[in-house]
């Protein structure tokens, strides 16, 4: 396997540890990228929005923007979002894990790969494409599944003063824990706290 390709995940979560509100809802989670002064244009779900993101904020934006060379996610969140509307925000190539591909791929300028052969057959396919920059898994249960695998090498965490009491839990489903950390990366934002926390390898 691919060792020299960084593997991430980062989520937007509530002091509880929930990265999706009840209903999918995700308001509370994403307020921080609302309550800024700096403008910060995105296509999300195939419509242009218009960000507004704190000064102390912003190199964290930048950083998952520009450094993300390939994403991985479940066929869920791709159903969820309706594959972004055939541009995910970031405009970086997707590998989606699933068992069974959809019909016919139509957006064939932006790149999707859907991939049937297991995990790990998914990441390494994602650093591939990723070249040198890092691969961001985006979905909770694959970045669960990629713990579990020993796959991650970083967190990113967006801590948001919320409790949401419901929703979906990142780390919900740990089968190998402890899993060990190094003391965390913080920067403190307008509602926010950016935490990324590296993951201790058994040496």
């Amino acid at each position: 396997m691919n060792n020299t390709v960084k593997v991430t995940t980062g989520f937007s979560m509530s002091l509880d540890g929930f990265v999706a509100g009840p209903n999918e809802d995700f308001q509370q989670l994403f307020a921080w990228m609302t309550g800024g002064d700096i403008d910060y244009n995105l296509t999300i779900g195939g419509e242009k929005q218009k960000l507004k993101i704190a000064e102390e904020s912003i190199e964290r934006f930048d950083d998952a923007i520009n450094t993300t060379g390939a994403l991985v996610a479940g066929r869920r969140l791709y159903e969820l979002t309706h594959g972004w509307g055939g541009h995910h925000p970031i405009s970086a190539p997707v590998v989606v894990v699933t068992h069974r591909p959809p019909p016919e791929w139509v957006k064939e300028e932006w790149p999707v790969t859907f991939v049937t052969g297991g995990l790990e057959s998914a990441i390494e396919q994602a650093k591939a494409i990723a070249g040198n920059k890092k691969v961001v898994v985006a979905s909770a249960t694959i970045a669960q599944q990629c713990l579990n695998a020993g796959l991650l090498d970083e967190i990113h965490i967006d801590l948001v003063p919320f409790l949401l009491g419901n929703g979906v839990r990142l780390f919900e489903h740990l089968k190998v824990a402890p899993i060990a950390l190094e003391d965390p990366q913080v920067s403190i934002g307008k509602g926010v706290t950016h935490l990324t926390y590296r993951i201790k390898k058994e040496r």
